[in-house]
């Protein structure tokens, strides 16, 4: 169990609470565009170039897809439809939950605040969150904080809208790359691995790891 009792308990949202269908998604989109056998590594490179547009100063995140997908097809000599990209921007407002969240939110939500940080856009945040069925504090998103994760700026800007330290949340995320190492860095001493296989584990980020959102309440004695 922890021994801890945070004010907080901030989340990532996508991928973490809602279910990521992106990889699903863009395979059957690009199936005419990316050879069979050269899917695997694009979709890898890809994910590294979204990590790389949003290390960038801030823009609406309909670009961050649409930039990533050409660059990503550009490294391979292929193709940029943008019809693609938007298929994907107009389909991450329509995903639901993995199946055990909206029940481990709920009974987190029984004691605690519950806060999203999210690298969505406002005009889409809020139809993922009214999916997860539970009530939540506070949703911040990277067009609030002009800033995505992992950039500091994000995590600095839940904190000073939340008036609290990095020490006085728990954080859960299943990204490590996005989410836990900064938290590390910026102070947050209780972070959550909610494995799901999107990233390797980084043990030495000293966070607790689960496979299912339903292993954390009892870790607060819930």
């Amino acid at each position: 169990m922890l021994d801890f009792e945070p004010k907080y308990i901030t989340f990532d949202m996508h991928g973490t609470l809602i279910r990521w269908h992106l990889n699903t998604m863009t395979r059957e989109l690009l199936a005419d565009v990316v050879p069979a056998d050269q899917m695997e590594d694009f979709l890898k490179i890809f994910a590294r170039q979204r990590l790389d547009e949003v290390m960038e100063p801030w823009k609406p995140f309909p670009d961050i897809i649409h930039d990533s997908l050409r660059k990503a097809l550009e490294r391979f000599n292929l193709p940029f439809r943008k019809a693609d990209s938007q298929a994907i921007v107009d389909a991450i407002p329509t995903w639901g939950p993995w199946p055990e969240v909206p029940e481990a939110l709920r009974t987190l939500a029984s004691r605690y605040p519950l806060v999203i940080l999210s690298n969505a856009a406002d005009d889409q945040v809020m139809s993922n969150v009214e999916k997860l069925g539970a009530p939540f504090h506070a949703v911040f998103t990277a067009e609030q904080a002009q800033a995505y994760k992992p950039r500091f700026k994000a995590f600095d800007y839940m904190f000073n809208q939340l008036g609290c330290r990095p020490q006085d949340v728990l954080h859960i995320s299943a990204s490590p790359r996005y989410d836990l190492m900064v938290a590390n860095d910026l102070g947050v001493t209780n972070t959550v691995h909610v494995n799901r296989g999107f990233e390797p584990s980084t043990p030495g980020y000293n966070y607790y790891e689960v496979n299912l959102l339903s292993q954390v309440p009892p870790l607060l004695g819930l």
